[in-house]
């Protein structure tokens, strides 16, 4: 299906779009163009516009979000909401009005129930209210299933709903302000052991638990969905694993080299109990299957952290002057 089309993916100068984008090209497309920020802010309906009028798209591949970790969730749950919200409903709307072929819309994990049981089948989806410190996000998000089973029930419009567990990888965001675990706990290790300190303070108690999925391995199911999956039910796509919190911060410390001591601050949350994804329906659907072993995903990613991270302080240091 994406072989001659002309590709928009929004959020294409992020963390994953960078991936994918790189993924896109094996597909042999006409053309793959990035919606992205400052060019197109997608919570302004004119801007949506002007994208869809600028680059004549057959396809949308959304990925552009407002994201974070407990933290960030916690301070801005409004923002978090309507900005996802209001981005995905007006560009499932256009594109539906401008006639595309297809929209791919990624969700999120935090869109399932809490206590959703492990591992989490697509059917779960709606069998309760989501873990409430990433509640806000995750319902937005899942508004856009409703609004892609909608429009295809009334309209025959073609769009899919896939639902990513927690990205990380090479490039990905270690901003703390708004980073997720893995990119949070690497810059804690890192800056410890700057100071020479021989402790480290990580939230919660580390018995939650994560499944957590490689960027690449991220970039290449949504390409083969994109290829190939039309149909309105949600696909989870992951890696089909779990690791305590606990373990991953000692896997994390032991790989970049910190040696000091673990505390645990129980005052702060945990997050959602456990997260587990079932991935056979990725696989039943359009073939795919994770292939990166997390230990040498997370090599990788602490890797690049190492070489690149002075880099990447200079610049949170001058974007926060």
């Amino acid at each position: 299906m994406l072989k001659n089309k002309r590709i928009i993916v929004t959020g294409g100068k992020g963390f994953l779009g960078q991936h994918l984008i790189g993924k896109l090209a094996d597909y042999n497309c006409q053309a793959i163009e990035i919606a992205d920020l400052p060019e197109y802010n997608l919570t302004n309906l004119e801007d949506v516009r002007k994208m869809f009028a600028d680059k004549k798209p057959d396809i949308v591949i959304h990925l552009a979000a407002k994201v974070g970790g407990i933290g960030y969730n916690q301070e801005k749950p409004a923002e978090l909401f309507y900005d996802n919200l209001i981005m995905g409903t007006q560009l499932i709307h256009e594109a539906y009005l401008h006639k595309i072929e297809k929209f791919v819309a990624l969700g999120t994990i935090c869109a399932y129930p809490k206590f959703t049981p492990v591992p989490f089948k697509e059917e779960d989806i709606w069998n309760g209210y989501p873990e409430e410190t990433n509640a806000p996000y995750g319902l937005a998000k899942k508004m856009m299933l409703v609004q892609s089973q909608a429009y295809r029930q009334q309209y025959g419009f073609n769009s899919i709903f896939l639902l990513p567990v927690n990205l990380y990888g090479p490039g990905d965001n270690f901003d703390p302000r708004s980073s997720h675990v893995i990119p949070a706990l690497i810059k804690k290790c890192f800056d410890a052991m700057d100071n020479h300190s021989d402790t480290l303070e990580v939230w919660g108690t580390g018995r939650a638990t994560r499944e957590f999925f490689y960027v690449e391995d991220a970039a290449t199911a949504i390409s083969m969905a994109a290829d190939a999956y039309n149909k309105s039910e949600p696909v989870n796509i992951g890696a089909g694993f779990e690791i305590s919190i606990k373990d991953l911060t000692d896997l994390i410390a032991k790989l970049s080299g910190f040696s000091g001591k673990i505390m645990w601050d129980s005052s702060k949350p945990d997050g959602q109990p456990r997260r587990l994804l079932d991935t056979n329906k990725a696989m039943k659907e359009f073939g795919f299957r994770a292939t990166t072993d997390f230990t040498t995903g997370l090599t990788k990613t602490i890797d690049w952290y190492r070489k690149n991270r002075h880099r990447i302080n200079h610049v949170a240091a001058s974007c926060r002057a």
